[in-house]
C-alpha cells in the first residue's frame, strides 16, 4: 500500500508537471469544434479531464474537510451564483441561449478545477519540501520555449495562432507582420503579457535571492527573455502591472536597495522599446489632444464631436464597456448570463457585473479576498505570485484576463498550490 501511494504521488507530480509545461506552450489549435459556437475542445481539455479523473478519489476522500475551507466555499458560492445567473439569462431575461451559456459556464468550472488539483496534491500527497523550487525550474524551462517561439514568430515566420474572432479561433495559422504584437504560444498578446506578469517577478526576485553564480546567470537570462517578450507584446497595462508586482515582491522581502536598482533597469528597458514607445506616445497624444480640443470647444462654444482616438481605448469606451453596462442594467442582481455580452469586454469587473450581476461580482471579490488571507512569506514562490496577483487585478481593469484560458488555468493551479501548502513549513 505504501509503495502504491508513493507511485500515485509521483504520478500526480508528473501530471502537474505536464500541465505547467503543456498548457502555456501548446498553441490553441482546436481538436474539435462545437457547432454554432466559438468554443472549441482542445488537447489541454483532455489533459485536464484526465487529471481530474486521477485526483477524484482524493477529492472524495477529503470532501468534508475541503468544504470547511473558506476559499473553497467562496469558489463554490461563486459557481453556484453563476449557474443561477445562467438559468436566469436563458429563461427570464432571455439574453443568452442554453448551449452557449452552458459552454461558457463549464469553461469557468474548468479553470477553477485546477485550483482543486493544486490544493489537494500539495495538501494531502506531496512530501517534497522543495516542490516550489521544482515548479520554478519548470517555469524557467517554459519561459525559454515561449521566448523561442515568440522569437521565431518575429524573425522566422513561425505560425501565429490567435482566437480573437470566429474565423481565427478555428486554428487559422497567420504570420507576424511589421507593427503587429507578438503572442508566442498564447491566444493573444494580452494573454502572453499577463502570464509574464504572473511569473516574471519570481525570476526577478530570484536574481537577488539565490547566491550561487550559475543560478544568478540563469535567472538573469530568463528575466531578459521574458522582458523581451513583454516588450514585443506591447501591452501598456501589463508593463505598469509588472512594475507594481515587482515593487511588492521586494517590499515584502525587505530588499529596498535591490528594488531601486530593478525599477531603474526595467524603466530603461521599456523606455527603449520601439513598440512600447509608439503605444504610450499615442495614448499620451490622445489625452493631450482631447484636452486641447475640449478647451477650444468650450472657449468657442462648439459642440463638434471629438474624434481623435486611441483605437484600444475607443473600442472599450464606445463599444465594449457600454455593452456590459447595458447588460448589467437589464438585471443588476444576476446579470444576463454567461456569453450574453460577446467575446470581449476588456474589463473583467464590468464583465462580471454584466454576466453575473452584483451577486456574482461580490462573490468573485470574496474569492479574491480569501486568497489574500492565505498569504504567507515562507517561500519566494508564494511572495511572488501573491504580489503578481495585485498586478493582475490591475490588468483586469482593461482585459478579460480571468477568461483567458492559458493564463486562468495556470493562475488557479498556482493559487491552489499556495493555499494548500499553508502551515506545511515549505522553505
Amino acid at each position: 500500500m505504501q509503495k502504491f501511494l508513493i507511485r500515485y504521488n509521483d504520478f500526480l507530480k508528473y501530471i502537474i508537471t505536464a500541465l505547467i509545461i503543456f498548457v502555456p506552450l501548446y498553441p490553441k489549435f482546436p481538436a474539435f469544434r462545437i457547432s454554432e459556437s466559438y468554443v472549441a475542445i482542445r488537447l489541454e481539455d483532455f489533459l485536464i479531464l484526465f487529471t481530474l479523473f486521477t485526483i477524484f478519489p482524493i477529492l472524495i476522500k477529503y470532501s468534508k474537510e475541503l468544504i470547511k475551507n473558506k476559499l473553497i466555499r467562496s469558489i463554490l458560492i461563486f459557481l453556484l451564483i453563476g449557474s443561477v445567473s445562467l438559468i436566469s439569462g436563458v429563461y427570464l431575461t432571455q439574453t443568452t441561449n442554453l448551449t452557449q451559456g452552458l459552454l461558457h459556464y463549464l469553461r469557468r468550472i474548468e479553470y477553477f478545477s485546477l485550483f482543486f488539483v493544486g490544493f489537494v496534491y500539495i495538501r494531502y500527497l506531496n512530501k517534497d519540501k522543495n516542490f516550489f523550487e521544482y515548479v520554478i525550474k519548470l517555469l524557467l524551462l517554459v519561459n525559454f520555449f515561449i521566448f523561442i517561439y515568440g522569437f521565431g514568430q518575429r524573425y522566422f515566420e513561425f505560425p501565429v495562432i490567435i482566437t480573437q474572432n470566429e474565423e481565427y479561433s478555428k486554428g487559422v495559422a497567420l504570420r507576424w507582420v511589421p507593427g503587429a504584437h507578438i503572442n508566442s504560444t498564447f491566444a493573444g498578446h494580452y494573454d502572453l503579457a499577463s502570464y509574464l506578469v504572473l511569473v516574471l517577478p519570481i525570476f526577478v526576485a530570484s536574481i537577488f535571492i539565490y547566491k550561487d553564480r550559475l543560478s544568478k546567470i540563469i535567472f538573469i537570462g530568463s528575466t531578459i527573455l521574458g522582458l523581451w517578450l513583454l516588450s514585443m507584446a506591447a501591452s501598456r497595462i501589463s508593463v505598469a502591472a509588472l512594475f507594481i508586482s515587482v515593487t511588492l515582491v521586494f517590499v515584502f522581502l525587505k530588499r529596498f536597495k535591490e528594488l531601486a536598482l530593478t525599477i531603474f533597469i526595467l524603466f530603461i528597458i521599456f523606455a527603449t522599446s520601439p513598440d512600447l514607445q509608439v503605444r504610450y506616445k499615442r495614448l499620451f497624444d490622445v489625452v493631450i489632444n482631447k484636452i486641447s480640443l475640449v478647451q477650444i470647444a468650450y472657449a468657442q462654444n462648439i459642440n463638434n464631436e471629438i474624434v481623435f482616438e486611441d483605437r484600444s481605448s475607443s473600442i472599450r469606451l464606445n463599444v465594449e464597456w457600454p455593452r456590459a453596462i447595458r447588460a448589467f442594467s437589464k438585471n443588476p442582481i444576476l446579470g444576463t448570463g454567461y456569453s450574453s455580452i460577446g467575446l470581449a469586454t476588456d474589463n473583467d469587473y464590468l464583465r462580471l457585473l454584466g454576466e453575473v450581476g452584483i451577486l456574482g461580482f461580490s462573490a468573485f471579490l470574496y474569492v479574491i479576498y480569501n486568497i489574500f488571507k492565505y498569504f504567507t512569506k515562507d517561500s519566494l514562490f508564494k511572495v511572488a505570485i501573491m504580489s503578481s496577483l495585485v498586478g493582475i487585478l490591475v490588468i483586469a481593469l482593461f482585459i478579460d484576463i480571468f477568461e483567458a484560458s492559458k493564463f486562468a488555468l495556470m493562475f488557479w493551479l498556482f493559487i491552489g498550490l499556495i493555499v494548500g501548502s499553508k502551515n506545511k513549513n515549505y522553505e
